[in-house]
């Protein structure tokens, strides 16, 4: 904790803003999502408060000796092109633990997306769990965790309210973040 918040307060200039109280579980939605940058400002920002995320990549990273080093920072191996509905295996992951906090980048890509991904709104739904908002402001180089969503059951009315916290985020290459 002490040497995350060093890293992210001292050498790259960065804070983190509205703290909100800690829950043992959730779905943490990060966006903007424009850079590799935004997966060690984000890390770095949740650890500098005490907190630890598991996140989502890429199987094909899951080979010795990188497996060892994702697997001890929190990531899951995803296997993207298999016909098993993560949604439904990430959902039946919050039965087995008391805590645990998936970290998930609605857009799937640093590229522009017009959609994001619904998986993250659909496995919050089936676990019964919160959506932690947080958002990776470069222009103010802030981590700002924004709201503690609930979803209702309704995602085209709850898309909209969740895009809306991130209005006014900024993405370190901001052209690549639509809205």
């Amino acid at each position: 904790m002490k040497l995350s918040k060093f890293i992210l307060n001292k050498i790259l200039g960065w804070k983190v803003t509205n703290i909100l109280p800690d829950v043992p579980k959730c779905i943490i939605v990060v966006a903007p999502h424009t850079s590799n940058w935004d997966f060690i400002i984000g890390k770095l920002a949740y650890s500098s408060i005490g907190r630890t995320a598991n996140f989502l990549i890429k199987k094909e990273w899951f080979i010795f000796p990188f497996n060892l080093f994702f697997k001890s920072i929190g990531g899951i191996p995803v296997e993207r092109n298999k016909n098993t509905s993560m949604t439904e295996v990430l959902a039946a992951e919050f039965n087995k633990y008391d805590r645990l906090q998936l970290a998930i980048t609605p857009e799937g890509t640093r590229k522009p997306v017009k959609e994001w991904k619904r998986g993250f709104y659909f496995i919050a739904m089936k676990a019964k769990v919160p959506i932690l908002l947080i958002g990776l402001n470069y222009g103010k180089k802030e981590a700002s965790i924004l709201d503690l969503f609930h979803p209702s059951g309704d995602y085209e009315n709850d898309i909209v309210k969740i895009k809306s916290y991130y209005k006014d985020i900024k993405g370190k290459h901001p052209e690549n973040f639509i809205l």
